[in-house]
């Protein structure tokens, strides 16, 4: 596949290749706050943070880790959900030299501690709501000092007071007794330093930026290493693919988690790299708070996943047409399946496009997306990005590749590819893989198909085939079956164990609110589209699914519930 026949269908504008700038990550900020001082960088429940203000504040927490003793290469942690405050200690640990942690704030005491050790973090900057958490988690860790914030730091005067009376203690905002010894408020490091107090380093593309740890659902949660290049490249693909984006003009609804590498990259990055606007959104489960954002600030571009914007889709306010969704131009889709009614759907009621990628982690954090104005393949996770070559490999001898159409696993080039998993030299030689040429290949753990004009098909996860009786069945395949029932709002599909066939597949559903179906309606429905045995022996409906932060279907943790009920 090296000559690249996808590039043949990429849009009008968007280059084969790029020429990536010998710059490190946090060059965009600065190339913004020069072009766009005066522009919103963020906007955060009405508080306006230009992009001078954020990058002048990034340079004053640069100044105060320098003088706290960190040092070019050292891991600094980050706690909370998407505030300004993320934004500016993510690039302020950047320009002291630092490596970011970003961890789930959703964690606990002994999942921070497991990634708090493994990085070797020893300052993490906290939202103050999390402050007791960290606390517990801190004895059994390195850690030495938390840097912490409030969220009504960046709230609007009026809202701070009213948050203040209203909700600083009942949301556990408020630090009863202060904090303890040795940790500090990120407000008081903010008004110590000057910018100009910004150690003078040499940090280059070959300089690690941060590591991102895999959500563990296939294992052992692992931090994948990326160099400040990996980066800058993926935020440059991204940049390019979207070519109808203007640079200082665009309003990014941000959503999506910015502890996870899809919001980092392909909402903060790219945000940046635009000089655009960003409207944090720190609980993306906040569904009115999500089209309050909306209605009120008019986005015009939308990075999510298929659960976000299906619940947007059957919100009440949504259907009533209570809700302006037509300044939205673009949403990138990704972490999990899009569904064609889901996509359909939401594009109809804003008129923009909603176009599936495809990444993760280890190549942070895209590799493939559909075209913005071309065609958009159902199913499909479209076409690698600029500079970024696909192999699809025997799932027999992980060598020989595979013809087009056929299945097997895919595996990437790119300029995005990570360095490795910190401190997992076996599971990085399982992962990157260098061949004959010299080139560096990423073993994804994914199977897809490429058809003939160089579009992707992911089929599912390699450790999440089912086999029952022998034969293989991929949960997406079956999933995509049961979304099409009209009654059916999520689902979820995996294997569970069977005493005669060895495994049989068992379906997890989640009905539209107000409506009503039984095993046998779904069964029937199921027999019209799929191979016998292929159709789920066994149904559950439940009211929610588990789901990762990024709204990714957990199947794992769906057979572990079922495998705990059963042993009753």
């Amino acid at each position: 596949m090296n000559n690249r026949p996808w590039t043949a269908h990429y849009d009008k504008g968007v280059p084969s290749t790029i020429d990536y700038p010998k710059e490190p990550l946090f060059y965009f900020l600065e190339e913004s706050a020069r072009k766009y001082p005066g522009r919103a960088c963020t906007i955060f429940k009405g508080a306006v943070i230009t992009y001078k203000e954020m990058n002048e504040s990034s340079d004053r927490i640069a100044a105060a880790l320098t003088s706290m003793g960190v040092k070019k290469g050292d891991r600094v942690g980050i706690f909370m959900p998407n505030t300004p405050q993320f934004v500016i200690a993510y690039f302020g640990i950047l320009k002291a030299g630092g490596v970011v942690v970003a961890t789930n704030p959703l964690y606990t005491p002994t999942e921070i501690e497991y990634q708090v050790n493994d990085a070797g973090v020893e300052i993490m900057f906290v939202m103050s709501n999390f402050y007791n958490k960290m606390k517990a988690a801190q004895p059994k860790t390195k850690l030495r000092t938390l840097i912490v914030t409030n969220l009504k730091e960046t709230l609007p005067p009026v809202l701070r007071v009213l948050f203040t009376l209203a909700k600083e203690k009942k949301g556990g905002f408020r630090i009863e007794g202060g904090l303890a010894q040795g940790d500090v408020w990120m407000k008081d490091l903010l008004a110590k330093y000057q910018p100009s107090d910004r150690p003078k380093l040499d940090i280059g593309p070959d300089d690690t930026a941060m590591f991102q740890y895999s959500g563990g659902t296939t294992g052992v949660s692992k931090a994948a290493v990326a160099l400040h290049r990996n980066v800058v490249a993926n935020t440059l693909q991204l940049k390019s693919w979207i070519a109808n984006a203007k640079d200082g003009e665009e309003v990014m609804l941000m959503a999506i988690p910015l502890f996870h590498v899809y919001g980092m990259v392909a909402g903060m990055g790219f945000s940046l790299a635009l000089g655009a606007t960003m409207v944090m959104i720190p609980n993306a489960r906040d569904i009115p708070d999500v089209l309050e954002n909306i209605n009120k600030y008019s986005p015009t571009m939308f990075p999510g996943v298929p659960t976000l914007y299906n619940a947007i889709n059957n919100h009440p306010d949504v259907i009533a047409g209570k809700i302006k969704l037509g300044s939205i131009k673009s949403c990138l889709s990704g972490s999990a399946p899009l569904m064609r009614e889901t996509k359909e759907r939401f594009e109809s009621l804003s008129g923009g496009k909603v176009f599936e990628g495809y990444g993760l982690s280890e190549a942070p954090t895209a590799t493939h997306c559909n075209p913005m104005m071309g065609v958009n393949k159902t199913g499909s996770i479209g076409m690698p990005l600029p500079d970024v070559d696909v192999k699809i490999i025997s799932l027999d001898d992980g060598e020989t590749e595979m013809p087009m159409g056929e299945i097997g696993e895919i595996v990437v080039c790119g300029p995005q590819v990570m360095k490795g998993y910190h401190n997992m030299p076996t599971e990085t030689a399982n992962s990157l893989r260098k061949d004959k040429d010299g080139k560096v290949w990423l073993y994804t753990g994914d199977i897809a198909r490429m058809d003939e004009d160089g579009y992707f098909y992911i089929v599912d996860r390699k450790k999440e085939l089912i086999k029952p009786g022998g034969f293989q069945v991929w949960p997406r395949e079956v999933e995509e079956a049961i979304a099409a029932f009209p009654k059916v709002l999520e689902v979820g599909v995996a294997g569970i164990p069977d005493p005669f066939r060895g495994e049989t597949v068992k379906a997890w559903i989640v009905l539209k609110p107000g409506e009503q179906a039984t095993a046998d309606e779904i069964k029937a429905f199921c027999k019209e589209r799929l191979a016998a045995y292929k159709v789920p022996t066994h149904y559950e409906f439940r009211n929610e699914l588990p789901k990762t932060t990024v709204g990714k279907i957990l199947r794992r943790e769906l057979v572990r519930q079922h495998k705990e009920t059963e042993a009753k």
